[in-house]
């Protein structure tokens, strides 16, 4: 819908469009041929970085509709990637399948576990939740690590996803598909949440009680919530494990869950930027001081015991801050800019 200059539009159709302008559909055109280019330009160490991003944040998104959406938090995320990536790696490596099939059982095989593990959701809600999925953490780590059919602790390895006679054993080749798969998630979680059953979740989440007096039902809204959060992480196990053409436990530790948590309340709870944002700021923070502490360690070797503790103390006093000064996470920054581009006309 073109507007006018200086024009503003009440009705609906516009308020509920995710893409309201000529000139959002540019930039959005232009943000996916940049990504699609990105490899062509970048150095491979970067595309590598870039690649872990992608996966992350496709994690992200699920924990951010089970938690941010839907208010059941949860501390075992890795533990339902370490499902989908397992599955996929028993498909491809030990029946013989390909990477095309493996991907999506391995996304309903991580649904169908988050299922069982989001049963005592109907009883338990806050802190008590948050125990239960720690239970799973540890429950599903550890009867991958202790099966014959995924290698036990020495893990299994994961044939590389192939497409004819094209094999995408590289940082290069399968960023395109951590690419098209990460904006499917993108579309499908922003769409959700516009969804009936989007705005089913907020209600459980804001208020289960009142919720259910509304007729809504929490049977079925907090399992939902459980199978579509958790088949992100599904997928998202499937490309970690294709990717890296190796899986095993010590890659799904429960510190990757807490960040995963942690960097949906960075970015900002339920909003669909927030995964976006929060994941690349910790992951470059993360990725920056590592190479300033490399670089100074390297130009002065006599202080690296010194230099090397500072990286662990600047970020967690940089998050810290960041926690303190902006609670709501950058998702509110980043609307905050969107409001203060939209008053002016050529935004139309």
């Amino acid at each position: 819908m073109q507007l006018p200059c200086g024009t503003f539009s009440t009705t609906y159709e516009f308020d509920k469009a995710i893409i309201k302008t000529r000139a959002h559909w540019i930039v959005l055109a232009l943000a996916i041929t940049l990504a699609f280019a990105f490899p062509t330009f970048s150095h491979p160490y970067l595309i590598h970085v870039v690649n872990f991003v992608f996966i992350s944040i496709i994690a992200a998104l699920g924990l951010n509709i089970l938690s941010g959406c839907a208010g059941q938090i949860s501390i075992g995320h890795s533990a339902f990637m370490a499902v989908g990536g397992y599955t996929s790696a028993v498909i491809t490596y030990t029946l013989g399948a390909s990477f095309w099939l493996a991907l999506p059982c391995a996304i309903v095989a991580a649904g169908l576990v988050g299922l069982i593990f989001g049963l005592p959701s109907l009883r338990l809600k806050g802190f008590y939740l948050l125990l239960s999925t720690l239970a799973a953490q540890f429950i599903i780590v550890y009867i991958v690590a202790h099966l014959d059919i995924t290698g036990g602790l020495a893990g299994i390895d994961v044939p590389y996803a192939q497409l004819g006679n094209i094999v995408f054993n590289t940082d290069k080749s399968f960023y395109y598909i951590i690419l098209v798969v990460l904006i499917l998630a993108t579309f499908c979680a922003r769409n959700l949440v516009r969804s009936k059953v989007g705005r089913a979740f907020i209600a459980v989440r804001d208020n289960d009680l009142v919720a259910e007096v509304m007729g809504v039902s929490l049977f079925r809204y907090k399992l939902l919530a459980f199978f579509i959060g958790c088949c992100y992480a599904g997928a998202a196990g499937s490309l970690w494990a294709h990717w890296h053409g190796y899986v095993c436990p010590e890659q799904f530790s429960l510190m990757m869950s807490v960040w995963l948590l942690g960097y949906i309340i960075i970015g900002g709870m339920g909003t669909t930027v927030g995964p976006f944002l929060g994941t690349i700021l910790v992951l470059g923070l993360t990725e920056g001081l590592s190479t300033l502490v490399t670089g100074l360690g390297t130009t002065y070797p006599h202080l690296l015991d010194i230099i090397a503790p500072l990286k662990d103390l600047i970020f967690g006093i940089m998050l810290a801050l960041f926690l303190i000064l902006e609670p709501r996470g950058l998702a509110h920054r980043w609307y905050m800019m969107k409001s203060w581009y939209s008053l002016f006309p050529f935004s139309y």
